[in-house]
């Protein structure tokens, strides 16, 4: 599996140099209309992505709330952990929200309407919606809520999918016996719509290259100077972020950040070398247990619960995103719109550790949820993997971090041992 995904990561990467440079070609040679006789391929690509993501959304939110186990998993040690969880999840995409609003990476990048165009006629009209109707904080917290959850998954209105897989999965947790033939369909249903995800993932280096070809043949350089802002916005962004949980594992362990990093540096490189939440799981419960003291019951349950829906680092990497997409297609966003992104972003971290290749289809979540053309993460792609890198980083201290905070809520004693060997 590794050695597929490798192999796949390979192809997507020379994709999008061949996308890029015979794009930038016909930007120059003035022949950019040419296209037109390949753009059909991208749009089948970004129809397979949108056909895939009610399915895959439903069963994995779903199924995030069943793998806690037990509704005593929701108990003491799991409401703090989840709850801590969600804040800090929360707070990473206000940070990546005031960066992207600030450093502005897509304004001045010329893409053209051709996005607009490829817009429904619902999502057309919530993208030009002005502002102050029901574009409020009040309003889009009320229209989360679904009145009718099979009407919201006919009309892929995201955020309300997510909420109520959310409480259906809670309430199927407290009634296992009843709900057990409806837990083993929505396993069936998630492990189907994970490998069609996967089957659609295989033309991912086409649609890719085809989008590659599509954007930097109207935009030209503009849009690699906005890519290197959008990278700057990411980066500066995750950074911040990094710092604020390094601020709480301080406090709250009372160690130095030097302390907490030697600590933490096997499975904190480990994620930055491979990308995996998942695969760096072992080498993070081992150093959170030597290393940092904290206690093997409390990591046990913690850390593979933050694997699950801890992704702090991916939250804020996709609300900067949809961000800079509006942006680059010179979409002006509300207020409402912006929250709407805020909350679709916090909430859809909860199913994305089950998702393979969790950046793109995230990304086409957020998106849809407030109408922008999916056709513009075909340049966030350019440099997904190498972002990749930094916020599978933040997802993996998140998590480390999330440990040191249950602990010691759960415990004085929690670094007693750390402590006495220090001195």
């Amino acid at each position: 599996m590794q050695e597929s995904s490798k192999k796949e990561a390979k192809l997507i990467g020379i994709a999008m140099i061949a996308g890029l440079a015979i794009g930038l070609g016909l930007y120059f040679s003035g022949s950019a209309h040419y296209v037109a006789y390949i753009k059909p391929l991208a749009d089948i690509f970004i129809r397979l992505l949108k056909m895939v993501i009610v399915p895959l959304v439903f069963s994995s939110i779903f199924m995030s709330m069943i793998n806690l186990g037990t509704p005593e998993a929701l108990g003491a040690m799991g409401r703090k952990a989840v709850g801590y969880y969600f804040i800090t999840t929360v707070i990473a995409v206000l940070i990546g929200l005031i960066f992207v609003n600030i450093i502005q990476p897509g304004v001045g990048a010329d893409l053209g309407s051709a996005g607009l165009q490829n817009l429904d006629s619902s999502m057309a009209q919530r993208v030009s919606e002005q502002k102050g109707l029901f574009q409020t904080i009040i309003g889009v917290l009320v229209d989360a809520i679904p009145t009718n959850p099979v009407g919201a998954l006919a009309n892929s209105n995201v955020l309300q999918i997510i909420l109520f897989s959310i409480f259906f999965g809670i309430v199927a947790l407290y009634y296992p016996k009843r709900s057990s033939a409806i837990v083993e369909g929505m396993r069936s249903l998630e492990h189907m719509s994970l490998t069609l995800t996967h089957w659609v993932m295989k033309l991912a280096p086409i649609g890719i290259f085809v989008l590659m070809v599509d954007v930097m043949s109207r935009s030209g350089f503009d849009a690699i100077i906005s890519l290197s802002k959008y990278i700057f916005a990411v980066v500066i962004g995750l950074t911040c972020h990094a710092i604020f949980l390094m601020v709480i594992a301080c406090v709250r362990s009372k160690k130095s950040p030097m302390f907490i990093l030697k600590g933490l540096a096997t499975p904190l490189i480990t994620a930055f070398s491979t990308s995996s939440s998942a695969a760096t799981l072992p080498l993070t419960m081992a150093a959170v247990e030597d290393n940092l003291g904290v206690s093997k019951d409390t990591a046990k349950f913690v850390l593979p619960l933050g694997a699950t829906i801890n992704m702090d680092g991916t939250a804020l990497y996709e609300s900067v995103a949809a961000i800079f997409i509006a942006q680059a297609y010179g979409i002006d966003l509300s207020i409402g719109q912006q929250v709407i992104i805020f909350m679709t972003a916090s909430l859809a971290a909860i199913g994305a550790a089950a998702i393979p290749g969790a950046g793109l289809i995230t990304m086409s979540i957020v998106l849809g949820a407030v109408g922008l053309p999916l056709e513009g993460i075909g340049l966030i792609l350019a440099v997904d993997r190498f972002l990749d890198m930094f916020r599978t980083t933040v997802n993996v201290f998140g998590d480390c971090v999330g440990t040191i905070v249950v602990d010691s809520m759960m415990s004085g004693q929690t670094f007693k041992k750390v402590e006495s060997d220090e001195t």
